[in-house]
């Protein structure tokens, strides 16, 4: 039985609802952020990479570089070794929505813990730590952990 319920999962789409609802406001839509993202953490790929990067169709991702270029959120490079070939980057102000996202999850986050007394948020807060640690140390090592105790129906879920 998951104690959870999930919760986690659930405040986190609420938090990502107000940063597109605010990132909509600015003008990106979310399959912009979704390629921005991309961009930052891929710079200097190329639409075909993007596309298979996002699983996206190449036309719909020309259409959204050639938005996000007019915004002034990426810009192309001519490829070094083809110039045939441009290459994308994040722009200063792709950058600044990475941290206005940021900002906003921040300030989300703590105005839903301020229902919360000092030591509540401060017991929060460490086991919150402990898991996310946990987490990321079972996501470097590729999860072995989880799929063992779960006797194999995660990997098997993914198939």
């Amino acid at each position: 039985m998951d104690i959870t319920e999930r919760k986690i999962t659930k405040i986190a789409r609420e938090a990502e609802k107000l940063v597109l609802l605010t990132m909509r406001e600015e003008g990106v839509g979310t399959a912009e952020i979704d390629l921005i993202h991309a961009v930052r953490h891929h710079p200097g790929c190329t639409q075909a990479q993007l596309a298979e990067l996002l699983h996206a169709d190449k036309a719909a991702i020309a259409r959204r570089t050639k938005n996000l270029e007019a915004k002034g959120l990426l810009i192309r490079r001519d490829a070094p070794s083809d110039r045939r070939s441009q290459l994308l980057y994040p722009t200063k102000k792709a950058e600044s929505l990475r941290s206005s996202k940021a900002e906003i999850e921040a300030a989300f986050y703590e105005y839903l813990t301020n229902v919360l007394t000092a030591e509540e948020a401060a017991a929060f807060a460490a086991a919150l730590n402990k898991l996310y640690t946990a987490s990321k140390t079972e996501s470097r090592a590729g999860f072995p952990h989880f799929r063992k105790a779960a006797g194999g129906e995660a990997a098997h879920e993914k198939g």
